[in-house]
């Protein structure tokens, strides 16, 4: 019997997992609720204040976000994609809090309620990136 000195290509190591599952949970969360909201984007338009065309280039976005981060958790280099994420996500709650501050967008309270509620889920996940890339420093 031999013994495995190396790790096959592709194989993750274990101080990396935490990042890659809370990078693959950030971008399944951004995709689905982009697929929901690009399908529903006429009744959702509404309820939120925006119009419909918003509505459906938002979630055709989030949609192409979480594909293109679901594809950066597999690249070798996890530290670097896990910082960028993070700065995004920083910039994503602060540009969130500036407009609801300022009132920008004229959305309604379901609307304010469902900004606020996908940017703590952001924020929560954000928590989970940066102790993944604590991990790996």
């Amino acid at each position: 019997m031999t013994a495995i000195t190396h790790r096959p290509a592709g194989v993750t190591h274990p101080e990396d997992h935490l990042l890659r599952v809370a990078l693959r949970a950030d971008a399944t969360l951004c995709a689905g609720l982009g697929l929901f909201v690009a399908m529903a984007a006429d009744p959702l338009a509404r309820l939120v204040g925006l119009t419909a065309t918003a509505a459906w280039i938002g979630g055709a976005a989030l949609v192409a976000y979480g594909a293109t981060l679901y594809s950066a958790a597999r690249l070798a280099g996890i530290r670097r994609v896990g910082l960028a994420v993070l700065a995004g996500n920083a910039g994503f709650t602060a540009a969130v809090v500036t407009v609801l501050a300022t009132g920008v967008l004229h959305l309604t309270s379901a609307g304010v309620a469902a900004a606020v509620a996908f940017t703590a889920a952001t924020v929560a996940l954000s928590w989970l990136q940066y102790l993944g890339v604590r991990r790996l420093a």
